[in-house]
């Protein structure tokens, strides 16, 4: 693909050393980085789309891929923003299948968080009747991203959400240990708080949350 390949020449040209380090040791060093910041590496993610928009409208779930199979980060995160710019209102059935791919792919909270509230999320929104469907093979998955997407896809719901659903996925998962799915509990109600938070005062007084997550829920009220 002409743009995964102009993209790699310039993302290369701009590799540092020096900030790459500090940021692999803040992603526990699960992955490599080219050292670009992120306003740097969106200004030529945006420069290198516009030479190349015939080819990535009509092949943009292909090069979304292509990039997050490369090496470094920076490369999976500019597959993702290409998929949350060209999806927008233009997902079909099929989606679920990559999204699905992206979140257990090279998972890390930075990818996963975005794909749930934007990719999930923006997916479910335009075809609600798959949601409880989905919802419920992702939360009963042994992956623990695909179960944090499950509670975090409503995010970008705002005064939308199904307050039953987020209930219902807090309730499956408020025993976990993990810290990421404690967190996603926390953080999903908390930001629901902003537009019921007289129902999430009274859902996380009358259940038995993990600590982080009764803190994180209540801190705005």
């Amino acid at each position: 693909m002409k743009f995964c390949n102009e993209l790699k020449t310039h993302f290369r040209k701009e590799s540092n050393r020096e900030l790459a380090v500090p940021m692999e040791n803040y992603m526990k060093n699960n992955f490599s980085f080219l050292g670009i910041k992120t306003e740097k590496r969106r200004a030529i993610f945006k420069s290198i789309y516009e030479q190349n928009k015939a080819e990535i409208k009509s092949n943009f779930r292909t090069i979304a891929w292509e990039l997050f199979q490369m090496k470094e980060r920076e490369f999976h995160l500019t597959g993702i923003d290409l998929l949350v710019k060209e999806s927008k209102k233009n997902f079909v059935i099929e989606d679920i299948k990559l999204i699905e791919k992206l979140i257990i792919t090279n998972s890390w909270w930075d990818s996963v968080d975005t794909i749930a509230k934007y990719l999930l999320g923006g997916y479910l929104q335009q075809f609600p009747l798959e949601t409880l469907k989905v919802i419920e093979r992702f939360s009963n998955s042994k992956n623990m991203w695909l179960n944090r997407s499950a509670i975090l896809f409503q995010l970008s719901y705002k005064e939308k959400t199904n307050f039953e659903i987020l209930i219902s996925e807090c309730e499956k998962h408020k025993h976990s240990n993990e810290f990421f799915i404690q967190k996603a509990i926390g953080w999903a109600l908390r930001d629901y708080s902003r537009f019921n938070p007289s129902g999430v005062t009274a859902y996380v007084n009358s259940t038995n949350l993990k600590p982080l997550s009764s803190r994180e829920a209540l801190r705005l009220l």
